[in-house]
């Protein structure tokens, strides 16, 4: 069992109030949107700024993985995987983000659904000790979001 989870890198998502936000920035300029977040030295000076992403957007595509990805960065036997879905996810504020989705059921990945970002375990080959999460996108009940929990 795993003694550590941490991000899969660092200032990619962060925890508040509960809800899983992923760090984008803005452009002031333009007011263009990235992510991952742009580094100061990716832009002109004080030109960026750090934004974090609403925990909700919604599902604007998706597919399914069928087959094992070539290796790196997949690290398990081929006869282990599992076929997974890859969606976009558009943000109120202005991006689509690409990103893996919690379910593989074409019943619950209706496009224009209520996504929520979410954390999901990754493993690493070969350290039995550290773990990592990535994030994710899960739907949102549309029970639970009619009940007034968006």
């Amino acid at each position: 069992m795993p003694s550590t989870s941490e991000p899969i890198a660092a200032d990619l998502f962060v925890r508040d109030d509960g809800a899983v936000r992923l760090v984008a920035s803005r452009r002031t300029a333009t007011g263009v949107v990235d992510f991952p977040a742009l580094t100061g030295d990716q832009g002109a000076a004080g030109d960026v700024e750090q934004i974090l992403l609403s925990p909700r957007g919604t599902l604007f595509t998706w597919t399914t993985q069928e087959f094992p990805p070539p290796s790196p960065p997949y690290a398990g036997a081929p006869g282990d995987f599992e076929p997974y879905a890859v969606g976009y996810v558009e943000f109120p504020e202005g991006i689509l983000v690409e990103g893996r989705l919690t379910v593989n059921d074409p019943a619950q990945l209706v496009i224009g659904a209520l996504m929520e970002t979410v954390t999901i375990p990754f493993d690493l080959a070969g350290d039995p000790v550290r773990s990592v999460e990535t994030f994710g996108f899960a739907p949102v009940d549309p029970a639970a979001n009619e009940a007034g929990e968006a």
